[in-house]
């Protein structure tokens, strides 16, 4: 099996604004395959290192599999999917945070569960923290359950 060409976005001239392969899309092989070609045979030789392609890590999976869940007919727009990728990453963030500094007022190292729980009725206003607390408390007992 042949290495993956790297994407045409890191090696479009910033004049054509990364827009390479739409300008290629109904020609047959050209230049640019010859050239993607020749590079990953010097990539299989040794010659080149191969340029990693770096990890983003993202809660999409995650939020698309309770949409399926919820909504087993409804799809998600790409722009959706960033809003609420975005807002998982705040909560989680503003939830961490208020966990790290309880942990530090009571002089401890470790963040458990309460220091979690505490945070979120902090954070979280009313209705939307007692849920909160509620999924978490029957997520943690299902984790104690399964050891």
């Amino acid at each position: 099996m042949a290495p993956k060409p790297m994407s045409a976005a890191g090696k479009a001239p910033a004049s054509q604004g990364g827009k390479a392969p739409a300008s290629q899309a109904g020609k047959a092989p050209s230049e640019g395959a010859k050239k993607t070609a020749s590079k990953s045979k010097k990539a299989a030789g040794g010659d080149k290192k191969k340029a990693k392609k770096t990890r983003k890590e993202t809660y999409s999976t995650y939020i698309y599999r309770v949409l399926k869940q919820v909504h087993p007919d409804t799809g998600i727009s790409t722009k959706a999917m960033a809003i609420l990728n975005s807002f998982v990453q705040d909560i989680f963030e503003r939830i961490a945070s208020e966990a790290s500094k309880l942990a530090s007022y009571n002089k401890k190292s470790t963040i458990s569960s309460r220091e979690i729980q505490t945070a979120v009725r902090l954070i979280l206003p009313g209705e939307l923290s007692k849920h909160g607390i509620s999924e978490g408390t029957k997520a943690v007992t299902k984790y104690s359950s399964s050891k």
